[in-house]
């Protein structure tokens, strides 16, 4: 017993806290920005669950991914579909987790899921140019803070590159 006991602990010490990246779009598109870190994503083998604010925009996305570029397109599902579990990319308006991704998106506002720890990693991807948004933003980056989570702020550069930004003493 005492050998299970000691196997758990060293579990939950080694088990990585969930790092949330907040990426800030900025005269940038999500339909231009996500399909890229998506592919990325999967190229690492991550599973990942794409959260949307709405049903609507979850259908514009699942559309968007299989024609966004001509010479490819995305492998995904929605949460809608019987095999979803088996969709390295699934797209959702709640917070399950129908494929058991290690990965979230959150995008067009969609809460910070409950069980952050559920994932390895959560992408909370938010437009900058909207005042509703950043301050939703910043709602998700105090409360992801007060919940112990590693964070990081991202911008894009002006060519379009992802930069780490460093927010010491940002609240």
């Amino acid at each position: 017993m005492s050998q299970v006991l000691l196997a758990m602990t060293i579990q939950m010490v080694t088990r990585k806290m969930t790092e949330v990246l907040f990426y800030h779009l900025q005269d940038m598109k999500l339909e231009n920005v996500l399909p890229p870190l998506l592919e990325k994503s999967i190229e690492r083998g991550w599973r990942v669950v794409v959260q949307a604010g709405s049903e609507e925009r979850a259908e514009m996305l699942d559309s968007h991914l299989w024609t966004y570029r001509d010479d490819s397109f995305l492998p995904h599902g929605t949460w809608r579909e019987a095999d979803a579990a088996d969709q390295p990319v699934v797209l959702t308006v709640s917070d399950a987790n129908p494929n058991g991704a290690s990965v979230c998106f959150l995008v067009d506002g969609a809460p910070v899921p409950a069980d952050c720890s559920a994932y390895q990693r959560i992408v909370l991807i938010f437009n900058g140019d909207d005042d509703e948004a950043l301050g939703a933003a910043r709602a998700a980056w105090t409360d992801c803070k007060a919940r112990g989570f590693e964070q990081t702020y991202w911008q894009a550069d002006e060519r379009g590159r992802w930069q780490r930004k460093d927010l010491r003493g940002g609240s």
